[in-house]
């Protein structure tokens, strides 16, 4: 089956359709599935993103790709001192209809995103969630993602409720790709705790 031809959605062309909930797959019975993961893949696989909801590709459906959650690559991305073989650095994971359980400790990091063009955003996430969400066989898995990883599946996952990273940073700026590597150089990922109830650390927090 042919791919769709992949377009991203921005807060600049449609605002409105990012801030939709996506919808819940039924792995077995959707005939459209593979065609849209492949989609998803393909776009991420492309283009310089750590991973996308499918939902900023005009699919509402709850589908995510992960593709780079290494923040040691990451951080070599900022500094213009990556490899060749790192920069083709892909996770290639799938999480279809993921859920977000169990929140712990607290951490902060400017976030950008492919569909909120140059707003930069400071936001409090929990440093390990545990996450529930189907294979491709349709099977429940459980998986808990710490560091920067939960940062990145966090922000992914709000997406499929509607929720941009600006909606809940703590401070924001517009600030273009070259500006954004070299704040990040100064203002990186941050660890405040790695255990206890995440939503009462962020309400205490400062």
């Amino acid at each position: 089956m042919k791919n769709k031809k992949s377009k991203l959605i921005t807060i600049a062309t449609d605002e409105e359709y990012l801030r939709q909930k996506s919808a819940f797959v039924d792995v077995k019975k959707d005939s459209n599935l593979i065609e849209e993961l492949n989609t998803l893949r393909d776009y991420c696989k492309k283009n310089d993103v750590l991973a996308m909801a499918a939902v900023q590709l005009k699919i509402p459906k709850r589908l995510i790709y992960l593709k780079n959650a290494n923040l040691e690559i990451v951080n070599k991305i900022q500094k213009d001192s990556i490899s060749e073989n790192e920069r083709k650095y892909d996770e290639a994971r799938f999480l279809i209809n993921p859920v977000i359980i169990k929140k712990e400790g607290l951490t902060d990091y400017w976030e950008n995103c492919a569909s909120c063009l140059d707003y930069c955003g400071r936001v409090l996430r929990p440093y390990r969630i545990e996450v529930e969400f189907d294979d491709l066989d349709g099977c429940k898995k459980h998986e808990i993602f710490e560091g920067f990883a939960s940062t990145v599946l966090s922000h992914e996952i709000d997406h499929l409720d509607g929720i941009l990273h600006m909606d809940i940073a703590e401070e924001i700026k517009e600030m273009p790709l070259e500006e954004r590597k070299l704040w990040r150089q100064t203002h990186g990922y941050k660890i405040y705790s790695k255990t206890g109830n995440y939503n009462l650390l962020k309400k205490n927090f400062g």
